[in-house]
């Protein structure tokens, strides 16, 4: 979801609510405002609710914190790794990684966002409830989702649009897939594996295809993924990656993909052939979520 140029990923789950400490150890370092639409737009000056410490900024509620790491150092290694060998996989340095708390409600941060001031904000709720459902791979590929927002932000990505959230984060989840996939990301050559972690997050699919904020319903956002991890059979750039996504899933814009020949890549265009009608297939709902999980 695009949000004053934040992109979220919003995942739906029930937490059982948890009491943590009153403040954050980490004071609101620079303002954390929407990044600007012109050099001389007029900068909102903090309320009094900014100005304390816990206080995030809108996406979250008014009770959050943020904060340097999670609740133990493994976690907290965990995830500055992973965000690290993403960063590098696509050849750029880390953008800055939090992690958001609220001793509240806890279920407040159940939500992960990547802001166009190269900044990822990680909710608790979120981290907890995906590992213990799916294990560290459901984290490493929701913060692959976010930082293929970052490739967005900063290559002037996705190559097509339309009137909703969906071209975004069709692009992120395939970007995520990709990253699972490669030798130097997280090296999962086994789709089967992918699929189990990703039916964790594909739950915020939705149907509401009118609605600005439509992500893509869930049969597309499998789709999307497992197009990710077959491009991950090549070593692209973001650029690169994008043209390819976009040329194979004319989904995005009339659900259907594109048989015709890519000139421009025909090694990947021999390789692709042998997955459209799969392809298709997921996103017309042909092939099942089990079916879905048992691809190779």
């Amino acid at each position: 979801m695009k949000k004053n140029l934040n992109f979220c990923l919003l995942l739906a789950g029930a937490l059982a609510v948890t009491t943590l400490a009153a403040c954050s150890d980490d004071k609101m370092d620079e303002a954390v405002l929407p990044q600007q639409e012109t050099l001389n737009a007029k900068i909102e000056q903090p309320g009094e609710r900014e100005k304390v410490c816990y206080y995030v900024d809108n996406n979250w509620s008014n009770s959050a914190i943020l904060k340097s790491g999670l609740q133990n150092s493994a976690d907290t290694n965990f995830m500055n790794g992973q965000m690290t060998k993403i960063a590098s996989l696509w050849g750029r340095s880390n953008p800055v990684l939090q992690y958001v708390d609220d001793p509240s409600n806890f279920n407040s941060t159940y939500n992960a966002i990547s802001y166009g001031n190269g900044k990822i904000y990680y909710g608790y709720a979120i981290y907890y409830d995906a590992k213990s459902k799916g294990g560290d791979i459901v984290n490493a590929m929701i913060l692959a989702h976010e930082y293929g927002h970052q490739l967005q932000y900063i290559f002037g990505l996705p190559s097509v649009n339309e009137n909703t959230a969906r071209p975004n984060e069709l692009e992120a989840d395939g970007f995520a897939g990709y990253y699972l996939r490669r030798p130097n990301g997280y090296n999962k050559t086994n789709f089967s594996e992918i699929a189990a972690a990703y039916e964790f997050a594909q739950s915020i699919g939705d149907y509401q295809t009118s609605s600005p904020n439509h992500h893509g319903t869930p049969a597309q956002r499998r789709s999307a993924v497992r197009l990710g991890f077959l491009l991950g059979q090549y070593d692209l750039n973001a650029s690169n990656f994008d043209y390819n996504f976009f040329y194979y899933y004319q989904g995005v814009l009339n659900g259907s993909y594109k048989m015709a020949k890519n000139t421009v890549s025909p090694e990947i265009d021999a390789y692709m052939s042998q997955y459209i009608d799969e392809l298709r297939k997921i996103q017309s709902g042909e092939i099942s979520a089990e079916e879905f999980k048992n691809l190779k």
